[in-house]
């Protein structure tokens, strides 16, 4: 009687970083989706309530594209992961000045309006420096989250209010509202919200997921996952609309979808993890990110009035300067990791010759702006 052996057969198993990567991947996807789910019932909702397609552009439109990093980092801050919450909001906006911009840029020269570079512009460099000023204490306190979201209500009122005064500026600059979405009816919509609120929910609970997992198989911390891969994939929803306005020539839109994106990042998406970290104390921030993200947060905001200012355009030489500071910036990321013996002489060059040349540069095209300005003057 011949012995019967059990033979087991291996079963296959994907490797741990391939599997975070595809939750990284996964998680952007059900965001993505989400947010314009989400989008589309609130639209419908507000029309069917009668609420101006102006007002609904300027809020519930512009909550929208943010409703990914909203998500993604209140789900970090609840599941103690405050590094992320906060690197998320960095890098999203850091990505939005240098390849949101610089993308569209790329597609099109894009025309300002000087609306932007009197009142938004100033205004988001005047919450990056609060936002900067808040976190060097290391904990961004819940008070400081609340005053955050006040400021977005202030700023929201103000909005609407200029916008109304000066439609003319202001019709290119937001998304289009499509009036026959009204007519949808309201269990759809109300359907289409709470579909697009739990597609966000489970798409920032699986991307917070795969970037703790991908944080930990690289050796790396959640900021540099958080400053990188995540800000990135939560930031596609501005990136396409910016590039899609581009290339219809809505160059107000792209850039004022960037701008607000910048504004909601820092007063509700930064403002509202606040409050929800207020057991703890408040949102606790690294030292990296106080002493070097943080900083380049804020001066990615600084460079816009001047790289506004050259001949009223971000030129497509312009846009090819910020893809390129982006990359050096990502490359100073992961460096440390793969060539630790190079990270010196890197931000030396970076220092030294690439920085002044860019500085030199869009000085230069500012300078010559205003002295052509002060020719055509009468």
């Amino acid at each position: 009687m011949m012995a019967s052996h059990n033979v087991s057969l291996p079963l296959f198993q994907m490797p741990d970083f391939l599997q975070s990567f595809l939750e990284i991947l996964v998680g952007i996807g059900l965001l993505f989706a989400g947010g314009e789910v989400f989008v589309q019932g609130a639209v419908t909702l507000s029309l069917i309530f009668g609420i101006p397609q102006l007002v609904i552009g300027l809020t519930v439109v512009s909550f929208g594209t943010s409703a990914p990093e909203l998500f993604v980092s209140v789900s970090s801050v609840l599941r103690g992961m405050d590094a992320l919450a906060v690197s998320n909001v960095v890098g999203s906006n850091i990505f939005n000045v240098m390849v949101v911009l610089g993308s569209s840029a790329l597609v099109m020269p894009l025309q300002v309006e000087s609306r932007l570079v009197r009142r938004d512009v100033p205004v988001m460099i005047a919450v990056s420096a609060a936002v900067w000023g808040m976190a060097s204490a290391g904990r961004v306190t819940w008070q400081s989250g609340a005053a955050l979201l006040l400021a977005l209500v202030i700023n929201s009122i103000w909005e609407i209010r200029t916008a109304r005064e000066e439609p003319e500026g202001v019709e290119e600059a937001e998304p289009d509202v499509n009036p026959d979405q009204g007519k949808r009816g309201i269990v759809k919509a109300v359907l289409s919200l709470l579909l697009g609120i739990l597609l966000l929910g489970v798409g920032s609970k699986v991307l917070v997921n795969g970037a703790s997992a991908a944080a930990t198989i690289l050796g790396v911390s959640k900021s540099v996952i958080g400053l990188t891969i995540v800000s990135a994939g939560t930031s596609m929803p501005e990136l396409i609309t910016s590039l899609v306005a581009a290339i219809k020539g809505k160059t107000d839109l792209a850039i004022g979808n960037v701008v607000g994106s910048n504004l909601l990042n820092q007063m509700l998406v930064l403002g509202a993890s606040a409050v929800a970290a207020s057991g703890a104390g408040g949102l606790e921030v690294g030292a990296l990110l106080i002493e070097r993200d943080i900083p380049v947060m804020v001066i990615t905001a600084l460079a816009c009035l001047p790289i506004f200012w050259t001949k009223g355009l971000i030129t497509r030489l312009e846009g090819g300067i910020l893809l390129g500071l982006y990359i050096f910036y990502v490359v100073d990321q992961v460096l440390p990791r793969t060539l630790p013996t190079w990270q010196d002489e890197f931000r030396l060059v970076m220092l030294c010759l690439v920085l002044p040349a860019v500085i030199v540069l869009i000085v230069t095209q500012a300078g010559l702006y205003w002295r052509q300005l002060r020719r055509n003057r009468p």
